[in-house]
């Protein structure tokens, strides 16, 4: 499914219709693009907002109705990679993800309907690895990996497993019942320096 797609986000919420509650939404479709300003395209910016923003905005709009028979939550995925270098694009969706997440905590807070964000740092995923992959270096992608461990204050890169729990916790009524609009960074420590450092 290509949630970037006209008419495809309805769809899984059409085969809900008389199934009950929706306990969880977890807002978690992206693509990057490794470009700067200036190489980048109206397509570019109009995939990547289609993928990473309107896509979590429509599974909000129509996820509403079943998180609210189940006083249930959203989690959208966001990144603390929001101001890097080279990937304006990106950074636009996922700081615009934050956004809709504070907005949507005060809508959907008269349904019972919690909405957070967790912002992840370097998750070692296809699309990280992609991004390495881009980038000159003398010991090719894997130099770029190693570097990027070596920037991070917790010496390692995260794998999506160790993000899960976050989202998880975020997502528990039980756990979280008092705690809606926020962002939690899960970075291994990356935002905790200055970009001057």
């Amino acid at each position: 499914m290509d949630l970037g797609s006209d008419g495809e986000v309805a769809k899984p919420f059409g085969r809900l219709s008389g199934e009950g509650p929706l306990a969880a939404l977890v807002n978690n479709a992206a693509v990057g693009l490794g470009k700067p300003l200036r190489d980048t395209t109206d397509d570019d910016w109009k995939r990547l907002m289609d993928v990473n923003l309107r896509s979590a905005f429509q599974c909000i709009r129509e996820a509403r109705r079943f998180l609210a028979a189940a006083n249930g939550a959203v989690v959208n995925a966001g990144s603390v990679h929001a101001t890097s270098a080279n990937a304006a694009v990106y950074a636009v969706t996922k700081g615009a993800l934050c956004a809709l997440t504070r907005a949507a905590a005060l809508e959907l807070a008269e349904d019972g309907v919690r909405c957070n964000a967790v912002l992840p740092g370097a998750v070692d995923t296809p699309m990280l690895r992609d991004g390495l992959s881009r980038r000159p270096h003398p010991a090719g992608p894997e130099g770029n990996f190693r570097e990027l461990v070596a920037r991070t204050p917790l010496g390692f890169v995260a794998s999506p497993e160790q993000i899960a729990p976050t989202i998880c916790f975020l997502a528990d009524g039980e756990q979280t019942p008092y705690m809606t609009g926020q962002a939690v960074a899960v970075d291994g420590g990356a935002t905790l320096r200055l970009a001057t450092e």
